[in-house]
């Protein structure tokens, strides 16, 4: 029913000389270099696929090549989903954006701002105003990711493991955890990359009266038929897991930008991996696996007003809403942003209620239009919707972390060279 109909490139305005250029650039520069396993890009536009390939391995060990198939963990490409779940209570009546986050979670309301100190003993100031939902979406909380390995706060977050995937403890343990934890800063006054999304989840759950799962699958995954979208892989499905790897010597998660020549150490084996049996963190912020079929099919419902085949997810206002720039004062990511990690490092973005947004196509010396909003994953996946060009282009590889390669900017570069027919 909600199968994408396939076509030429040139049908909709679209080179195949230049996406096939953009398929040799990731073969010679990435995969024959030793750096990706293998790729999947998928390039939807004015309503048809236009380009969709596969290269290289999904588990180079056991050479499995990569296929229309394979099952990829998304990590942080699960926050847009979750952001959408969390608008369809906005748009019921059931929350709102302003309401302040104690209001669900009255353990937070004395949180104070850290000052000095280490953990347990902090020294806080009380906050300039209280932390609302909003801020939760745009990441403007105070809150933080134990691996930004900035601050006393962040190391706070790794002694207790908050909002890491693999974590032995529940949304519920997490927010009680967070209860005991100072704020980075007052909210509303930074950007800061954290586990915002992850109490989304948690609110969805609470608001709902249902496990934040149950509502994923019934509001979203099963109207949509995304089938192959969830937070563990099952048994039958396994073979289809790809293997994670790590630029990094170490197989660690680092984030410091590096140019390595091949050298990818093993860090997740589909064989033996965590996401194979399900979770008791259910991370609204990074823990769904799924296909590039699947995400194309969301993307689709956003591509076209938040509604696909006849299931709605939301409203087009309430997702021109989520795509406008929500940092105060109008500013962009690089101005506002405290994190030494974020999915999108470019100026001229800012940050709406769960995507980054393109304000300046100019600044981010990159093709694009303005609007045109998207987000990616710790292992490197990516995807952008471009309403304006009609574009939603999707990109798969597993490989930590996301910073290691500047692939996305050629890729953004080189998609839209491909473009002939402008619809602006």
């Amino acid at each position: 029913m909600l199968a994408p109909t396939l076509a030429s490139p040139e049908s909709a305005g679209m080179s195949k000389t230049a996406l096939d250029r953009a398929e040799r650039h990731l073969k010679t520069r990435y995969i024959d270099a030793g750096r990706f396993p293998g790729t999947q890009l998928v390039v939807h536009r004015r309503g048809k696929i236009v380009h969709s390939t596969v290269q290289g391995f999904s588990d180079l060990e056991r050479k499995v090549a990569m296929k229309d198939d394979t099952i990829f963990r998304i990590y942080s490409m699960t926050k847009p989903i979750t952001s959408i779940a969390f608008m369809m209570l906005v748009e019921e009546g059931r929350v709102a954006l302003d309401e302040p986050v104690h209001k669900y979670i009255p353990e937070w309301k004395n949180l104070g701002v850290f000052q000095a100190g280490v953990a347990p003993a902090f020294l806080t100031r009380a906050p300039s105003r209280p932390m609302l939902i909003v801020d939760l979406m745009r990441h403007t909380s105070g809150l933080t990711y134990g691996f930004q390995q900035r601050s006393n706060v962040d190391a706070a977050y790794r002694e207790k493991k908050i909002g890491e995937v693999d974590k032995a403890g529940t949304l519920q343990s997490m927010v009680d955890d967070l209860a005991n934890i100072p704020l980075e800063f007052s909210p509303g006054e930074a950007w800061n990359y954290s586990v915002a999304t992850d109490v989304i989840g948690y609110l969805i759950g609470k608001i709902s009266g249902r496990p934040f799962e149950q509502f994923l699958k019934e509001r979203i995954f099963d109207p949509l038929e995304m089938k192959d979208t969830d937070f563990f892989v099952p048994s039958g499905k396994a073979h289809r897991l790809a293997a994670c790897y790590s630029a990094s010597p170490q197989g660690a998660m680092t984030f410091h930008a590096t140019e390595r020549k091949g050298d990818l150490t093993l860090q997740d084996d589909p064989a033996t991996s965590t996401f194979l049996s399900p979770p008791s963190f259910i991370s609204g912020g990074g823990g769904l696996c799924s296909t590039a079929a699947d995400y194309l099919t969301f993307c689709r419902a956003l591509l076209n007003g938040g509604e696909l085949g006849g299931v709605r997810l939301i409203g087009p206002k309430t997702l021109a809403l989520m795509t406008s720039n929500h940092l105060p004062g109008g500013r962009t990511l690089p101005e506002m942003s405290r994190s030494l990690f974020s999915e999108a490092t470019y100026h001229g973005i800012g940050f709406g209620l769960g995507f980054q947004v393109t304000l300046d196509p100019a600044q981010t010396l990159i093709p694009g239009s303005a609007g045109e909003y998207g987000w990616g994953g710790a292992a490197t996946t990516s995807f952008w919707i471009d309403p304006a060009e009609e574009l939603a282009v999707i990109f798969m590889t597993q490989v930590l972390p996301s910073t290691a390669y500047p692939v996305r900017r050629e890729l953004r570069t080189m998609i839209y060279a491909a473009i002939s027919e402008s619809n602006l």
